[in-house]
């Protein structure tokens, strides 16, 4: 809406990608920041509470009359803020909506299944939802195969190692659905999940407006995608939308973002990487998340092939509970390690 302002009326302000994605940026966090209250008394009138998984550490149950399904919320308010902003004839912002949308069904439907029937182990099957996930990946995969290049770039490195062809697509699904999951995987203390996020959109969002930009990615020598400049008003919204969500869930918590929230955020990061050809720096810009899927990878490889567990629980944030941390220390602890880690990727944009 507001880049029409600059082709019809010749507003030349919203031309700009950095004003219209503070635009949404802002609009996302206040909508979020207004609604979300709204939403809380409303959860709790109809008991919509976070069902707690049975095997968690003991200092969950108390969790279990905290709302959830935040993440619609913040999720809705993301798409709003990237509809007023956004040039909506953009392919990648199309694709993005898609997405956005397509997991954030995904995630209500799982999560109104376990609010129903009170259970954390009801809702989608694992296999249900992982499929989902994989056809609304491949699809989307496949929409950025027509409009993106299919080169394999690395970081400290300016030309790309070799061109993928056809296999993109289906190493594109993988980004998008491991983020998705690892991201959601991570969502187990207050906030935990919320910032690292936070701070990979930041970082994704400012390499996929340098791709974008003739002349800066020119410069630094990064890949040139053009049009892919428009996807950082995206995650602007996002990250907006998602301090709007932390002002409520830091600890402790009187909402949780639910699957509707981890699955889209995790997926939308997946592909945000995508879109700004770092597939492989991905894994340090959400070193967290990697940390925490790693950490379920190994307690499950451990225990199937020597019967022993490495860790006292996975996922990781777990692990450190059971050893007596407080829940602030390792949240905040984690922020830390992630903050660093995004400093560091968008240092490796200048070395090359």
């Amino acid at each position: 809406m507001l880049y029409y302002l600059y082709e019809i009326f010749h507003f030349n302000l919203f031309q700009y990608i950095t004003v219209r994605a503070a635009f949404a940026f802002f609009i996302a966090f206040s909508t979020t920041l207004w609604f979300l209250p709204k939403f809380i008394i409303w959860a709790k009138r109809k008991n919509s509470y976070q069902p707690i998984y049975s095997l968690a550490p003991q200092k969950h149950q108390q969790k279990s009359f905290t709302p959830t399904m935040g993440g619609v919320v913040f999720t809705l308010c993301t798409l709003l803020a990237t509809i007023i902003s956004a040039k909506l004839t953009n392919p990648f912002v199309i694709a993005s909506l898609l997405l956005i949308g397509g997991f954030l069904l995904i995630g209500v439907i799982d999560d109104w299944g376990k609010i129903a029937k009170k259970s954390n182990q009801s809702g989608l099957t694992p296999k249900q939802k992982f499929l989902l996930q994989i056809l609304i990946a491949l699809f989307i995969s496949s929409i950025l195969f027509f409009h993106l290049d299919t080169h394999l770039y690395v970081p400290f490195y300016k030309y790309p190692l070799f061109d993928m062809h056809i296999f993109a697509p289906f190493f594109w699904t993988i980004v998008i659905v491991a983020t998705s999951n690892a991201v959601n995987l991570t969502d187990g203390l207050d906030g935990l999940a919320t910032v690292p996020s936070i701070f990979a959109l930041a970082t994704l969002g400012i390499i996929a407006y340098l791709t974008g930009h003739a002349i800066l990615s020119s410069y630094l020598l990064l890949p040139k995608v053009p049009g892919a400049g428009e996807v950082s008003i995206v995650a602007a919204a996002f990250a907006g939308s998602l301090i709007g969500f932390l002002w409520y869930n830091c600890h402790p918590a009187q909402i949780f973002m639910g699957d509707s929230g981890s699955l889209t955020v995790g997926a939308f990061i997946g592909y945000l990487a995508i879109v700004a050809k770092s597939e492989i720096l991905l894994i340090l810009i959400g070193i967290v998340f990697v940390m925490e899927a790693l950490s379920v990878i190994i307690q499950v490889g451990s225990y199937k092939l020597r019967g022993r567990r490495v860790f006292l629980m996975a996922p990781l944030h777990h692990h450190f509970e059971q050893k007596d941390w407080q829940e602030s220390k390792i949240i905040v602890r984690f922020w830390i390690i992630a903050f660093i880690a995004n400093i560091i990727a968008l240092i490796t944009i200048k070395i090359r």
